[in-house]
């Protein structure tokens, strides 16, 4: 489990990002680069991190699902991902 600065950290981002998306793409449409180093460094969206949904594991993320490869196992062993199931041969 991550800690919850780590969780409230990336949702900090998330919403400077969400705030800032439009200034950014219109000062980058006019190829004012000065303005947008001025803007805060958290807004870019390259410094947001994906983690996990459930835990906030940073790591072993499964973008397709939004969950950890821990916890997509054990959702998809209890059968709570549909047409998802264990391959055996």
């Amino acid at each position: 489990m991550a800690k919850e600065s780590m969780k409230a950290r990336e949702r900090k981002r998330q919403k400077l990002v969400d705030k800032y998306a439009a200034k950014r793409a219109e000062l980058k449409a006019a190829g004012d680069y000065e303005g947008l180093q001025r803007l805060p460094k958290n807004a870019s969206p390259v410094r947001l991190h994906n983690r996990c949904q459930l835990t906030g594991r940073p790591k072993g993320y499964m973008r397709q699902f939004g969950v950890s490869r821990i916890n997509f196992r054990e959702m998809a062993l209890n059968g709570l991902i549909p047409g998802i199931k264990k391959a055996s041969w």
